[in-house]
């Protein structure tokens, strides 16, 4: 089995499944493993910063929950990977999974199998959560060409 989802998209598509089922996942995994943190997991707010076009002035348009999460796994067998994962969640265990996720795929380490059907799920739900959301958008359209169609009785006056 290769994993042929690009990494980019990992955080995205794990993250559409439970998060319970992620955590118990990563939890069954890692059961033997030492795991260290390269820097300290965090989790907090990022801030939205943008220009505005007129005076090219920064602003801030929002706030919106950021976790993160950098460590080193070491197996049972002494192989040592890393992982790294930013998530918009103010959860650092999620943070955390995730990482461990990223270590586990990009090393196939022992149970990658399980992250890689995790990986395949959350795709087919991002896929079709997207499919649902350009209906409902094509449903909202309105065809302005029919306007042109109603005569203009205002010139003939």
């Amino acid at each position: 089995m290769q994993i042929m989802i690009d990494r980019t998209q990992w955080v995205s598509a794990l993250t559409a499944q439970p998060s319970d089922k992620l955590l118990a996942i990563t939890a069954e995994l890692s059961n033997d493993w030492s795991i260290r943190p390269k820097s300290l997991p965090q989790s907090g707010l990022g801030m939205l910063k943008l220009k505005d076009s007129a005076f090219e002035e920064p602003f801030y348009l929002g706030e919106f929950p950021l976790a993160s999460a950098w460590l080193e796994i070491k197996t049972a067998e002494g192989v040592v990977v890393q992982g790294a994962a930013q998530v918009m969640d103010d959860r650092v265990e999620i943070a955390e999974a995730l990482a461990i996720c990223d270590a586990v795929l990009s090393a196939q380490l022992p149970g990658w199998e399980k992250i890689a059907e995790l990986l395949e799920h959350g795709m087919a739900r991002r896929k079709a959560t997207q499919r649902e959301r350009k209906q409902i958008l094509a449903s909202t359209q309105v065809d302005f060409s029919l306007l042109d169609d109603v005569g203009d009785n205002d010139a003939e006056a």
